[in-house]
């Protein structure tokens, strides 16, 4: 794919719930995700939206299709933790042509300066086809903190959030070329795969 930065990316954004895809409580996670990557990403996006329950073979079908629609990102949040509706893992491992482990390490080890309860979370992150697929945490606060990671209060990176890595990841992978803003978040690429700024 030879995207300029003008052509709109397309990014799939799933909230995993049974409540909320229910109308019980109005949904947080989808607004959450769309909002910080309006915020971190330069190009233009095109979303695609889906509010489904914690059902391990709807969730499978609706990542599936997704990167057949052509979303070279695809968010996900809530059913990542040990209760027995949490199947959001187990669906996102059953589509990988490719896991991506450092992603869930890392997003642990973000969530771990919060909480203590961090380490119950069983976020994965995959490769399917051109796509890449990323189980976020339930909080829309967590989900800004691992995907933007941690500042020292000179405004200096402390820790690495995950979205550091995904757009050279995508690029790795045959997607479109993501750009960032620094402020929010600083895209790292090899010297030899940054483009020039248009």
């Amino acid at each position: 794919m030879s995207n300029t930065t003008t052509d709109p990316v397309r990014i799939g954004i799933v909230s995993i719930s049974d409540r909320a895809s229910t109308g019980v409580y109005e949904d947080k996670g989808l607004p959450a995700l769309q909002e910080w990557l309006a915020r971190a990403l330069k190009n233009p996006v095109t979303f695609e939206p889906r509010l489904i329950p914690d059902e391990q073979a709807r969730i499978s079908a609706t990542l599936i299709e997704l990167v057949d629609a052509g979303c070279s990102l695809v968010l996900t949040t809530g059913g990542t933790g040990p209760a027995l509706r949490d199947v959001t893992p187990e669906a996102t491992l059953a589509v990988a042509h490719k896991e991506m482990p450092g992603f869930g390490e890392q997003m642990r080890q973000i969530s771990l300066a919060f909480v203590p309860t961090a380490i119950l979370s069983r976020q994965v992150a995959v490769v399917r086809g051109q796509s890449l697929i990323i189980n976020l945490p339930g909080q829309p606060k967590a989900i800004a903190e691992t995907l933007e990671g941690l500042k020292n209060a000179d405004g200096t990176q402390r820790v690495n959030g995950i979205f550091a890595a995904v757009p050279y990841c995508i690029d790795l992978i045959g997607g479109p070329y993501l750009e960032t803003h620094d402020d929010v978040c600083k895209a790292f690429r090899p010297k030899s795969a940054v483009r020039p700024a248009r």
